[in-house]
């Protein structure tokens, strides 16, 4: 059976396990998002960092 690596929601930390050995949180897999050449979401996704940037007033 393969094994996955996990990231705890609350600490950060990265595990093989299901539960984090440092703070028994829940851990999730943190895997991307799909990648399709027909993005649905891509203008969103780039309005949403557009904002981000111009609220640090980098943009």
């Amino acid at each position: 059976m393969a094994q996955h690596i996990h990231k705890c929601t609350s600490c950060g930390t990265y595990t093989m396990n299901e539960e984090c050995p440092g703070c028994q949180g829940k851990t999730i897999l943190p895997q991307p998002a799909k990648f399709s050449i027909p993005d649905k979401y891509g203008k969103y996704r780039r309005e949403a960092r557009k904002e981000e940037l111009k609220k640090k007033g980098l943009y």
